[in-house]
């Protein structure tokens, strides 16, 4: 059997999709697993060992390293397909799905699709049951609901495994060797602006962290997010350090060797679920039910049911509801998080 996986981007959508690959990987030993990936977002696909094969895509960096959309096709045609399945349920998604030449096209109808027309463009359509992503009411959480979609294929989902490989690099040993092998993981940016939690209460944070429990913090920080770090490191009274620049292997490595993260609904911490992070996730405009973390004694900090901006990168109101979340709410979960660790370890 040959499968392509259509999920070009972006990081933590990746990464919920990567139990898919597992699940094929799983019920054909022999398959051969492609995924068409955006330039920009390829580097996690290396840390999965269940995919075979990269097709890269240009985004629009120059010298990204990727094919053009003419030449992506032109390699998945090529490839053969048996079956592909659309994992983004955009337009684009699913046009280039379709154009891979797969016998099958697979993805999700039109009230789960994130684009409705996309769903146009399948030879068959996935319902995974519970609202849409534009409704209220209870909803699958992403990982499970784009786990249903290898059902169609006659198998059993099953639990969901990522099985991402764990580098460490020169420079996590390093890191690593500065602060201790115990310490708190802070991801303090964000893509959307709305799912930023302030960085003078992700500080206040890393003091009582390391008052109460001494758990120095660890902050992780992305591209043009390195002041906001700094700040973060600055008002921590000495209770944090800035993480070096990291790649996504050492993002994993990082939240691998945690006692436990806390982070808003990002790329990392979703990596960090992958990995078996002990979890605090600060929710404001995406349901914890869809994108929160996955572990059973995992904690997520939330205004998503007060919430009027669901999935918008851009709030309708003046106040954000994340500013609503204090410190001590927080901090509780933390604890809370910690001691379900001590309990299973005794």
């Amino acid at each position: 059997m040959r499968f392509l996986i259509v999920r070009l981007g972006a990081l933590g959508d990746i990464v919920h999709a990567v139990p898919v690959a597992s699940a094929l990987r799983r019920a054909w030993p022999d398959a051969e697993i492609d995924w068409l990936v955006s330039a920009k977002h390829r580097e996690i696909l290396d840390l999965v060992p269940a995919v075979t094969n990269l097709i890269v895509v240009n985004d629009r960096r120059e010298g990204s390293g990727g094919l053009s959309l003419l030449g992506a096709v032109r390699a998945m045609r090529g490839r053969r397909y048996d079956v592909a399945l659309d994992l983004q349920g955009l337009l684009k998604s699913a046009v280039l799905a379709r154009l891979s030449g797969a016998r099958r096209v697979i993805g999700f109808s039109s009230q789960y699709a994130r684009e409705p027309l996309a769903s146009r463009f399948y030879t068959e359509t996935y319902a995974p049951g519970g609202a849409g992503l534009r409704q209220s009411g209870p909803i699958q959480h992403v990982v499970r609901a784009n786990l249903g979609m290898v059902e169609r294929l006659g198998m059993s989902a099953g639990e969901p495994e990522f099985g991402l490989r764990i580098v460490r690099s020169p420079a996590v040993e390093r890191t690593l060797a500065g602060i201790g092998r115990r310490y708190a993981l802070l991801n303090v940016g964000a893509a959307w602006p709305n799912k930023r939690w302030p960085a003078s209460r992700f500080a206040a944070l890393a003091r009582a962290l390391h008052e109460r429990h001494g758990l120095p913090s660890l902050v992780l920080w992305g591209p043009a997010e390195r002041e906001l770090a700094d700040e973060v490191v600055g008002k921590a009274g000495g209770a944090a350090t800035a993480a070096p620049q990291t790649t996504i292997a050492d993002i994993a490595a990082f939240a691998f060797g945690a006692a436990v993260m806390v982070s808003g609904d990002t790329g990392p911490t979703h990596i960090a679920s992958a990995v078996g992070t002990p979890l605090v996730g600060i929710y404001g405009p995406t349901r914890p039910e869809r994108n929160g973390p996955l572990g059973r004694d995992d904690e997520s900090v939330s205004r998503a049911a007060v919430c009027q901006c669901h999935h918008l990168r851009q709030c309708k109101l003046q106040r954000m509801c994340l500013l609503d979340i204090e410190v001590p709410e927080v901090l509780a979960a933390v604890e809370r998080r910690l001691a379900a660790t001590e309990r299973h370890r005794g």
